[in-house]
């Protein structure tokens, strides 16, 4: 099964979630929820399952669980597919 690995850059507590668009090699996400008790990194993978349309379970969190920086894996998609689905979201929430 196709997995990939993405870099995502994090704005916790923002008012508007949703994919921002390219920052470096990573992609720039914002969630509404605050850096606490893991909070901003459950809704980080939630953020990524509803993008990506894959379940949750798909979604796991490799590094970066105290930094806005981080790596998650998304588990049933091939990496050109993952690409292009984070463009259209951030195409749409522009």
């Amino acid at each position: 099964m196709a997995s990939t690995r993405l870099r995502l850059r994090v704005v916790p507590g923002a008012a508007k979630p949703g994919v921002v668009g390219r920052y470096g090699d990573a992609w720039k996400v914002r969630v509404g929820a605050a850096p606490e008790r893991g909070a901003a990194n459950a809704a980080v993978v939630d953020l990524v399952a509803r993008t990506l349309g894959v379940h949750p379970r798909a979604v796991r969190l490799v590094s970066g669980r105290g930094s806005r920086d981080k790596i998650v894996e998304v588990e049933g998609l091939p990496p050109d597919e993952t690409e292009a689905r984070l463009a259209s979201a951030e195409r749409k929430d522009a």
